[in-house]
């Protein structure tokens, strides 16, 4: 892999880990594009979510200092109640990461059919979603309070759909929020809290790799840099910017695109 196309991929992964269209499976489909094996460096796509997952802290350390300032009150609060509701959602995905690791690396070799037909699904689910938001009205003020977070079944739900979401082309951001807004959450609490949901879950995978040396990684540093730093710079601005439109009920147009980019990816796969 080159610097060139560690960056596209990078750039790729910043935009679409946050945008509801599929992160796993436009870094796929980028992988297919760019002529890049497919079935190599699995540790490169690890480390480009924990690229992402710093440009989330980044981009919402007001938001997380001030849970753990009250989670260290050690009180039943508002931010203690949030972090059992992290840690429920963080359930379903940890038994997928026990008991299914190896069956979802599997899936990640190229497969575009998979890819093809689970951005239909994404695309279905945030059209769902979009229909709720349209009658669905948004709390007022403009800064989140942790007292408008999502409740334990909601939070346990999301949790479901970001162990579903493992799958490549269905997005983890995609399904959670819809997932949310179908259960009648606030539309910024939703978002919020799918980004912070998926920290523990992906600083854990880097932490394994790291201990094992990130596997079997063939790919050189300068690469590995490049697309890490496009990750994170990407990944910031898509942050900020989805919290923004799901707040607004935008997510029409993103399940046109997955409609669209799916539907094509399972003609040109079957035609092959």
């Amino acid at each position: 892999m080159t610097v060139w196309q560690a960056i596209i991929l990078g750039v790729l992964q910043g935009a679409t880990e946050f945008l509801p269209v599929s992160s796993s499976g436009h870094i796929e489909l980028g992988k297919a594009l760019l002529g890049v094996d497919a079935e190599s460096d699995m540790a490169f796509t690890i480390a480009l979510h924990g690229a992402t997952v710093l440009s989330t802290i980044v981009a919402l350390w007001p938001e997380i200092w001030q849970l753990l300032r009250g989670v260290f009150r050690f009180r039943w609060n508002d931010e203690m109640q949030y972090l059992v509701k992290i840690v429920l959602s963080m359930v379903p995905v940890a038994l997928v990461g026990l008991l299914a690791k190896d069956c979802v690396e599997s899936l990640f070799n190229g497969n575009l059919l998979v890819v093809g037909l689970s951005l239909l699904i994404t695309a279905l689910l945030l059209w769902l979603a979009s229909r709720v938001g349209e009658r669905q009205k948004d709390a007022a003020g403009s800064v989140y309070s942790l007292q408008r977070q999502p409740s334990y079944l909601t939070a346990f739900v999301m949790g479901i759909g970001q162990a579903f979401a493992v799958l490549p082309g269905l997005s983890r951001s995609g399904t959670t929020i819809s997932l949310g807004l179908c259960m009648r959450a606030d539309r910024r609490g939703v978002a919020q809290f799918s980004f912070l949901m998926v920290l523990p879950p992906i600083i854990g995978m880097n932490i394994l790799e790291a201990m094992h040396g990130f596997g079997e990684m063939t790919l050189g540093v300068a690469p590995l840099l490049a697309g890490v730093l496009s990750a994170f710079l990407v990944g910031y601005a898509a942050c900020r910017w989805m919290i923004a439109l799901v707040r607004r009920g935008r997510l029409g147009w993103f399940a046109l695109y997955c409609a669209v980019v799916g539907g094509i990816t399972v003609v040109l796969t079957l035609l092959r």
